[in-house]
């Protein structure tokens, strides 16, 4: 089985359809087992990322200490909005993206001013990174949301949780977590982020797997 190449800039998506709004909840070590924990300012720059050895299915093994020496990159996540149309751009992996809307595509306006950031973000995709986790950290102590699922390609919207994280600590996930970006709770904000240097993805589309966009909610519980 093999996928195209998805046009992140320009998502296949319906103009409209029903939304399905994922439960918030507020970050702590201890929800954010299993997905990965919080990273203090004190070490985030230096934090640990998993890098998974190079999978092999059968025939002999891969020698040891060798299959994970590609390494991380790190850089700057920007994030911002375009009046109801949520950008991001990766800079660590040079990807830029359209995130989601503040209502339904068909009723978007990107060439407006907002006084403040919308209330909520609605998403059409979510990817894991099979190869390493990934860290992001606010550089300007922005709050944000992260809707995250556990490890499992039988997905479904209903297996997301909303995180909650007030912006003074970051957020690590293990390999193979269920993710879309950072959304801020500001019109603009900068994320330090790092990951492994391979960066495969494995996506789900909402929008045309499950006929939903996800109704992230871009507020304190």
């Amino acid at each position: 089985m093999s996928s195209s190449p998805i046009n992140y800039l320009q998502p296949d998506v319906p103009p409209s359809l029903p939304w399905h709004k994922p439960k918030t909840v507020i970050a702590t070590n201890d929800n954010l087992k299993g997905y990965g924990c919080l990273v203090s300012k004190e070490e985030y720059e230096n934090f640990p990322l998993e890098i998974v050895q190079w999978p092999k299915t059968k025939g002999r093994p891969i020698d040891a200490n060798t299959g994970n020496q590609a390494g991380t990159k790190r850089g700057i996540f920007d994030f911002w909005w375009e009046g109801d149309v949520l950008f991001g751009k990766n800079n660590a992996v040079s990807d830029e993206y359209l995130l989601g809307w503040s209502v339904n595509p068909k009723d978007a306006v990107r060439e407006k001013e907002i006084v403040v950031s919308p209330e909520r973000v609605l998403l059409w995709h979510a990817n894991y990174h099979p190869d390493g986790g990934q860290l992001f950290f606010p550089l300007d102590g922005t709050p944000f949301v992260t809707p995250l699922a556990l490890p499992g390609d039988d997905i479904l919207p209903e297996h997301f949780t909303n995180f909650y994280f007030d912006g003074s600590m970051g957020l690590y996930i293990h390999p193979n977590i269920w993710h879309e970006g950072i959304f801020p709770l500001a019109k603009r904000a900068k994320f330090y982020d790092a990951q492994g240097s391979i960066h495969a993805r494995v996506s789900v589309n909402f929008a045309n797997e499950f006929g939903v966009f996800m109704d992230v909610w871009l507020l304190k519980p």
